[in-house]
């Protein structure tokens, strides 16, 4: 299996960003955006690559720059930050969704975020059982075939998890 790095995106991250969701499956694309995008639109690419106080973005890289898995967060309604993340469809199930999203939220705590929200769809089983892996006492309410999850950010388990060799905070 080849290594992972996570880091910040990109602007000329654009044409690999492109690459990656095309080449997401139909059901990943509809579980990450609620609907099938066959071509993504150039709106959609600049926003997954935007950074700026109120958001930020990651991407999982193999050695050779591809992109195997996004991750976004920005300034919630709900929570102190909104999370958003996606791995390549047989990138699943190694990690690199966890991985991202400690990165994410530890970049997040440092600007102050304490609560996380995320929206998923009802039927995303995988990600709901890791919201209660990661998030045991996560509020989830069910609206409209989405699961609506809100919890606090454990600062100290994703501290503790940088110190033991996790993902680097920047990278």
């Amino acid at each position: 299996m080849q290594r992972t790095q996570i880091r910040p995106a990109r602007a000329g991250d654009e044409e690999r960003i492109r690459r990656f969701l095309a080449g997401l499956s139909l059901h990943t694309q509809t579980l990450r955006f609620f609907t099938g995008i066959s071509s993504p639109a150039p709106g959609l690419v600049r926003a997954l690559l935007t950074m700026d106080e109120h958001r930020d973005a990651l991407v999982a890289t193999l050695g050779d720059g591809e992109i195997v898995g996004h991750a976004m967060s920005f300034k919630g309604d709900c929570a102190d930050v909104e999370i958003a993340v996606v791995v390549a469809d047989q990138w699943q199930g190694q990690g690199i969704g966890p991985r991202l999203i400690d990165t994410l939220l530890l970049r997040a705590s440092v600007r102050g975020a304490r609560t996380v929200g995320m929206d998923v769809l009802g039927e995303n089983r995988r990600v709901l059982r890791l919201v209660r892996r990661l998030w045991p006492d996560a509020r989830m309410t069910v609206c409209s075939g989405t699961v609506e999850v809100t919890a606090m950010i454990d600062t100290a388990g994703l501290f503790a998890e940088q110190g033991s060799g996790g993902t680097p905070l920047t990278a």
